[in-house]
């Protein structure tokens, strides 16, 4: 059996830890992996995260998908294809189904986004020759784009 002294401590460094979680969480949405690892980097030990982070998600103050819809919302105003979006979520343990329900739900034309992504960048007109053209088209592949959507930018 613990002493008392030692639930008191365990209770005031939950409180603590969910402290800094609500501090983050109050700036922007987090996935679960991303606040773990904030919590560690600042001495939180990681049975005291997770039991926060499980309670942070029972009362729904932290979701996984919310970030996934919060991230595919901001990288899709900046041009971003949902190639590497999906890359970037998968990368901070966001389940696939998350992030194909995000991606799907999102009002974005991912063809529309490419072309304007390769206008920013190059202008309205279409490149003359093969390596303006694979030039562009590497860009727009580094931005997440896929064969579909690189076409869609291309079409006259």
């Amino acid at each position: 059996m613990q002493a008392e002294g030692d639930l008191e401590s365990d209770r005031d460094a939950r409180l603590a830890a969910r402290r800094q979680a609500m501090d983050l969480l109050a700036r922007r949405e987090h996935a679960r992996a991303e606040l773990a690892a904030k919590l560690k980097k600042r001495d939180h030990d990681a049975e005291t995260v997770e039991v926060v982070l499980d309670t942070l998600i029972d009362d729904g103050l932290l979701s996984n998908a919310r970030y996934a819809r919060a991230v595919v919302a901001a990288k899709s105003a900046r041009g971003i294809g949902p190639v590497r979006i999906r890359a970037e979520l998968a990368a901070l343990d966001v389940a696939d189904a998350e992030i194909e329900s995000a991606i799907d739900e999102a009002d974005v034309d991912w063809s529309a986004l490419a072309e304007s992504a390769r206008v920013k960048r190059f202008g309205v007109a279409l490149p003359d020759d093969f390596p303006a053209r694979a030039k562009q088209m590497r860009f727009l592949q580094r931005r997440g784009f896929d064969a579909d959507q690189l076409r869609a930018a291309f079409d006259d």
